[in-house]
């Protein structure tokens, strides 16, 4: 036991231990500001690429007097940027602390030998702390006395009781922290004992904890890190075509132009007119609308997955949640119900039922409140739920009955002694619960020792806690000397456990089956964590050992090189402290897993804050939602799989409208580098331009982001960490669909401009409405894009998607119906307008023949 004086510290001491170690105050995480938050949305690899673009068009545009592309790539970036901003900080107001940290609590020290009451922050290393049961204890310290104490740690190792003592024979070996040991932050359930200060604020091991949670990870989002190669791709691109353009153009200037036969000025102009075509391409290769797609699909996801319990505080936590190829999940109070359940009860007595259950309802401290929550032991309190699940009330039997003497309960004893004057019979009886081998002890000899300890060890071995209860008629009225008598008659044993929720096994065996592997990290003990890992289907014991588990003390001792070779076969870490998660995950991380955390302690802010997706219980500690990417309201790990399923549907619909966009730009470029060297003008307006990227940029960001989520997904395995957003398949679809629209487009368009000379407005108008129709049809080939099934099916599930493309039509028909002169269009006949349909469908059912056929490929 550690020495100390039990007067406590003088005025004098007490102040040079606050100067020495500070005041009793943690370090909160700060918020990051309005503008930071602002600014790191410019940080994004394509907006970085459309600000290069911007600049280049308004270069342009000054030269021109033509500033519509210039406005509309400036719109495109105000758009993408403000409305993530506007988001995120949205969702950063709705998990400010609902309740600050009060450090003002008061607190009972003893100082110069009288117990007085002072702030919580005023407490200092050195001082002797009272603690009693409803107390959460304030500062780290070491026990000098306990008294049937019992604390809840689960905040720090998910344990919800944990018994400690000063006596050295009756330390847990096995225990997250020693026995004589009170953590800050922790709860006092039964008992009451005394403390000497060892750690204040943020050297309390709450403060590391809390302080490894603001840490900012450097670990990029798995979009983030295609977005960066795909504008790298994109950038490459541009040049590599504007160079090739700008040579070919110059060279037929040359060669077949003869631009060496005008004077200085005119072959400077014609120069720089060659410069900004060649530039034009660059700002054409860049796909504008792409920002404000991923931003309304991260946006809308968002707001939609609120509905299903998940609050999203960082956008691209939605999509990393779609990469995700490990979960690390505590045990208590995501996968079980943290709340302690009798879960059988075996009599080995005739007592009737009435009796016993005033046995169990006066031989307890434990209370249960309006709600039925329980106040006091989990352990009594779970055994006074079942007596209320049967009907029974515990409160009119304890009114009826009369307590003479008790016996807490303590590590040191192992069971509680009550003496009653019963409210039934009147008797006087000593009613006992505790250990079951210690109760057992003290019975009389009753035959069933065997069946007793064969009950006993199927129990443990399912890691449940096990009660033994006893009684007998007494005269004593000293409880300890009525127990030392012995003579009880053995009634009962009760087994207790925290139930597995009942939803978390599918969902295991959801997350499972779509490729992701799970690891729970506990502080509970061996035993129990394996029965979970085995309830849930995580654990089999016909292929899973050792090597599968291993306990905190083990990983401590362990180096990075050794555990990076154990950590990817790891299911389960048993007695694991605070760091020893984030620890994890850091490796995990070292072999390519992309990773969630889940958890609701300040032991779990650490490894929520370095994973890439942090998911705290909407009943957590503020710390963990702190530190947290998204909260589950319902703190189900169901929910966790449906985020899954959110994710890798998000992902899906923006590599489809990246699939869309390319397909465009590719045939506009093309038809823009054909068209530059033989000579022929893009037969676009401006003002049909703009609506052109209307329908690219914004219905088509729209519609894509409005697909709703599709459960197939989960049937996929994990995509590779270094993946290409472009896939193979997606280049195929492009350069197809592209390639068509190409062929179709030119072939317009050199047919009436060679044939005829100039092109009419009627044909310039059909050409127009062709190119919208391509757009048009080409949104079912992305909608397509990696579906089990065909486009039209489910379509009262897509009514958004479908609304929008009735827009588009309904607009392009209006537009060239009215549009005049301002649109430079004329009227069709009802049959121009079945031939450009009619004639442009076929991409969509071309499409949808080849998906068809595809997947009837792949089932055979």
């Amino acid at each position: 036991m550690k020495d100390y004086n039990p007067r406590g510290l003088t005025p004098q001491q007490v102040a040079e231990s606050r100067q020495r170690h500070g005041d009793n105050v943690i370090t909160p995480p700060k918020d990051d500001s309005a503008w930071k938050l602002f600014i790191d949305k410019f940080r994004d690899p394509i907006i970085q690429v459309l600000l290069f673009a911007a600049v280049l068009s308004l270069a342009i545009a000054f030269v021109e007097k033509n500033f519509t592309e210039s406005i509309g790539i400036i719109c495109a970036i105000i758009l993408a940027t403000c409305v993530g901003f506007w988001f995120e900080w949205d969702a950063m107001r709705r998990f400010r602390r609902l309740n600050q940290v009060n450090d003002d609590i008061p607190v009972k020290v003893v100082r110069d030998g009288a117990v007085c009451e002072v702030p919580r922050r005023d407490v200092v290393v050195g001082d002797v702390v009272c603690i009693e049961s409803g107390e959460t204890v304030p500062a780290d310290g070491e026990l000098v006395e306990a008294v049937s104490l019992s604390i809840n740690e689960s905040t720090l190792t998910g344990e919800p009781s944990v018994d400690k003592t000063t006596d050295e024979a009756h330390f847990d070996a096995e225990a997250t922290y020693p026995s004589n040991v009170a953590m800050r932050g922790t709860t006092v359930v039964d008992g009451y004992g005394r403390m000497v200060v060892t750690a204040v604020g943020d050297r309390t091991e709450a403060g590391r904890v809390t302080e490894q949670s603001t840490i900012e990870s450097d670990e990029q989002t798995p979009l983030n890190r295609q977005l960066t190669r795909l504008s790298r791709l994109i950038g490459k691109l541009g040049i590599g075509l504007s160079c090739a353009i700008f040579c070919v153009m110059l060279g037929k200037a040359l060669f077949a132009g003869h631009l060496l036969e005008g004077d200085w000025l005119q072959i400077s102009q014609h120069v720089l007119h060659i410069f900004m075509i060649s530039v034009a391409i660059i700002v054409m290769a860049v796909p504008e609308g792409l920002p404000m797609s991923i931003t309304l699909s991260l946006a809308m996801s968002m707001r939609r997955m609120l509905k299903t319990h998940n609050l999203v505080r960082k956008m691209h936590a939605c999509e990393t949640m779609g990469a995700v190829t490990v979960i690390c999940t505590d045990k208590t109070g995501t996968l079980t119900q943290n709340k302690m359940h009798v879960d059988e009860l075996v009599c080995y007595d005739e007592l009737p039922e009435q009796a016993f259950d005033e046995l169990i309802a006066l031989n307890s401290t434990a209370f249960l409140d309006a709600g039925g929550k329980i106040i006091g032991n989990p352990t009594e309190g779970a055994l006074l739920e079942w007596m209320r699940s049967r009907g029974v009330s515990y409160e009119q039997l304890r009114e009826g009955a009369k307590i003479i003497d008790r016996l807490t309960f303590s590590t040191e004893r192992k069971y509680m002694a009550t003496i009653i004057e019963s409210g039934l019979s009147g008797r006087r009886i000593l009613c006992v619960k505790g250990a079951p081998e210690i109760v057992r002890s003290m019975s009389l000899p009753d035959g069933r020792d065997e069946e007793v300890q064969t009950r006993l060890l199927a129990f443990q071995n399912r890691a449940m806690r096990t009660l033994g209860i006893a009684w007998r008629e007494c005269t004593e009225e000293d409880a300890l000397q009525a127990v030392e008598a012995g003579g009880l008659r053995f009634a009962a044993v009760a087994a207790i456990s925290d139930p597995v929720r009942e939803d978390v096994p599918a969902a295991v065996a959801r997350c499972l089956g779509a490729g992701i592997a799970i690891k729970i990290v506990t502080g509970d003990t061996p035993a129990t964590a394996r029965e979970i890992a085995r309830q849930i289907g995580l654990w089999n014991d016909a292929v899973d050992g050792e090597h599968n588990h291993m306990t905190g003390t083990e990983f401590a001792a362990m180096s990075d090189e050794e555990l990076l070779e154990r950590v990817g076969e790891l299911k389960i870490m048993s007695r694991a402290r605070p760091l020893d998660k984030q620890r994890l995950v850091r490796l995990l991380q070292q072999r390519g897993e992309v990773v969630a955390v889940t958890g609701d302690g300040t032991n779990d802010a650490p490894a929520l804050n370095f994973a890439n997706v942090g998911l705290s219980m909407g009943s957590g500690t503020s710390v963990a939602k702190d530190a947290s990417d998204i909260t589950l309201l319902d703190d189900s790990f169901a929910s966790i799989a449906t985020a899954v399923m959110w994710g890798r549907s998000l992902y899906r619909n923006i590599q489809r409208f990246v699939l869309f966009q390319l397909t465009i730009n590719f045939a506009a470029i093309v038809i823009c580098f054909v068209g530059a060297i033989f000579g022929t003008d893009m037969p676009l307006t401006v003002v049909q331009i703009l609506w052109v990227n209307i329908i690219m940029d914004t219905f088509a960001a729209m519609a894509m982001a409005s697909l709703p989520p599709n459960p197939e997904v989960m049937r996929d395995r994990p995509r590779p960490r270094n993946e290409f957003i472009i896939t193979p398949a997606m280049a195929r679809t492009l350069f197809t669909c592209g390639g068509v629209m190409v062929v179709v487009l030119l072939g317009m368009l050199f047919y009436w401009s060679f044939g005829s000379g100039e092109m009419t407005v009627r044909e310039l108008t059909l050409f127009f409405s062709t190119f919208v129709f391509m757009q048009f049809w080409n949104m079912f080939n992305a909608k397509g894009f990696e579906t089990r099934h065909s486009v039209f099916k489910d379509w009262h599930d897509c009514r958004e998607f479908f609304l929008i493309l009735l827009v588009i039509a309904v607009g392009q028909v209006l537009i060239v119906e009215f549009g005049g002169a301002v649109f430079r269009t004329v009227p069709l006949s009802w049959g121009e307008w079945a031939a450009v349909i009619g004639s442009t469908s076929l991409i969509a059912i071309g499409g949808e023949v080849v998906r068809t056929l595809g997947r009837r490929r792949r089932a055979r």
